[in-house]
């Protein structure tokens, strides 16, 4: 037996396989061990493989990582990361013995350790072989051109590389959610090539691949359903590499500004997000220069908004410029520019309170009562103006004026008397001391707004045949303070909604 696998049979027991297990996977991998659905198990140098035939079938690996059993499936459970029924099958059927015995009766045979086995080829066999399963295994022939493009004499062969992102991306039709992990990991597979890349010491040819591949990868990700976020990590990573590498190079700072820029202007998922900041150092003082005089060309162009007032491309073109102007501001920390930029839009009222929150967390109270009362006044009769009448109570609060933080409070109860706004009232009541007088006020309002309803056919009717206007919200608060026999009272004259019921 392996080392690997002997680690992880250290580990292993059907009770912490139950333990690991999503939902019925237990269950159901229990009976797919016994139905004999693994097949290929296998004792590797780090753990266990098997296959598992189920709807399809799926690769299943198990190991024994930091004293943990590491696990890893094909199947869409899998590649969200939980313990799925597979891998439960896969445990069960090494703890019965199947694997371990073939493990152990390999290592008996003379010869039949396939490692020995190997070293006793001849190295033309070897090649021979290897090129031979590559033909029939897109993956280890990419991955065996790109480690072969890597170790030429005159530096790396970067067209190589860019081939490798085409072929890995080109998907050939629809991939369905299943099959993402597979088509993924080839994708990842590329991008680990270009991390062993700039191991080597190669960043300038890494930035270029970077790039080459961030853009390869955005337009398959245009075509493809990645909610599982397969390619979005690809991006990220990619990012990552790319960032990197411009440290370690050093490329010319104007040109890396206007690649910045353009990659950002052209991204449609956030490639580049906040350049600004995270290049600041790279860029440094002709590189934001460039930057910055790029930006404030395209946010001329941006027109202001009042309150109310809509922008056709707001979610476009708008959307992504501001962000890029954000970030330059942040970048050189300047608080009073990151509020102008803000204030190029007006048009919602979290847009007051966006603003109000800056000065807040400066320390700067003041001014965030002032755009927060702002807010109000632009939106007299919008509901979005609870939230800032809420953060000006806060104030209020810490400045001992709980009278006029309460009005404001109460003011939000009574246009929405629903269960969130009278948690929240309490809070505030709570932090002005005075819960019990507000909370009768808040119930009395409640009861008299109810009361201009009319009453439902029958007070003891069974809840399925009660009216939609009722007392559910009354339910809700007596169920909220544990006083069961009052909302069992309230239902009962009142009526409430099928869920309370229940």
């Amino acid at each position: 037996m392996t080392e690997g696998a002997k680690r992880l049979s250290a580990l292993l027991s059907r009770s912490l396989l139950q333990e690991l297990a999503w939902g019925r996977s237990f269950e159901r991998g229990a009976e797919y061990a016994e139905a004999g659905l693994v097949r290929n198990l296998r004792a590797t140098e780090t753990g266990i493989t098997a296959k598992v035939t189920g709807t399809r079938t799926y690769r299943v690996k198990l190991q024994a990582e930091d004293g943990e059993v590491d696990h890893d499936c094909s199947c869409p459970v899998g590649m969200d990361g939980l313990f799925c029924k597979h891998c439960a099958a896969v445990g069960l059927t090494w703890l019965a013995g199947d694997g371990a015995a073939a493990g152990e009766a390999e290592q008996e045979q003379e010869g039949s350790d396939l490692r020995t086995y190997l070293r006793g080829l001849d190295k033309e066999e070897l090649i021979s072989l290897l090129l031979e399963r590559a033909e029939e295994d897109d993956r280890l022939y990419r991955r065996l051109e790109t480690k072969s493009a890597r170790a030429t004499k005159d530096g790396p062969d970067l067209a190589v590389y860019r081939g490798a992102f085409d072929d890995a991306l080109d998907s050939g039709g629809l991939v369905a959610y299943g099959e993402m992990h597979d088509y993924g990991s080839g994708v990842e597979e590329v991008v680990d090539s270009l991390a062993d890349l700039l191991a080597d010491g190669q960043a300038e040819a890494v930035i270029g691949l970077a790039e080459y591949g961030l853009d390869a990868v955005e337009q398959a990700m245009e075509y493809l359903d990645d909610s599982n976020g397969w390619l979005g990590g690809s991006l990220e990573r990619l990012q990552d590499l790319h960032l990197e590498a411009c440290t370690e190079a050093r490329p010319d700072p104007v040109e890396l500004a206007q690649i910045l820029f353009e990659g950002q202007m052209e991204s449609g998922f956030g490639v580049f997000h906040r350049a600004a900041e995270s290049y600041k150092d790279v860029l440094g003082a002709p590189g934001l220069t460039e930057y910055r005089r790029l930006v404030e060309a395209e946010w001329a162009k941006v027109p202001p908004l009042g309150p109310n007032e809509k922008d056709q491309d707001y979610y476009g073109h708008r959307l992504t410029i501001t962000s890029l102007r954000e970030s330059l501001a942040r970048a050189a920390g300047d608080l009073d520019e990151l509020v102008a930029v803000k204030s190029r839009d007006l048009s919602d009222p979290y847009d007051f309170l966006d603003i109000a929150g800056i000065y807040q967390n400066a320390g700067q109270p003041d001014l965030a009562l002032d755009w927060a009362q702002r807010g109000i006044l632009a939106f007299a009769d919008h509901p979005g103006t609870g939230r800032l009448r809420e953060f000006i109570a806060e104030i209020y609060h810490a400045e001992g004026r709980h009278d006029e933080a309460m009005a404001l409070v109460w003011e939000n109860f009574a246009e929405d008397p629903a269960m969130a706004v009278f948690k929240m009232l309490e809070k505030h009541a709570g932090m002005a001391g005075s819960w019990p007088g507000w909370r009768d006020k808040a119930l009395a309002r409640i009861r008299a707004d109810l009361d201009e309803e009319p009453p439902p056919p029958s007070g003891k009717s069974m809840f399925w045949r009660l009216p939609p206007a009722d007392g559910s919200i009354l339910v809700e608060i007596f169920l909220d303070e544990k006083d069961v026999a009052t909302a069992w009272q309230e239902a009962q004259d009142r009526g409430c909604s099928s869920r309370l019921w229940l």
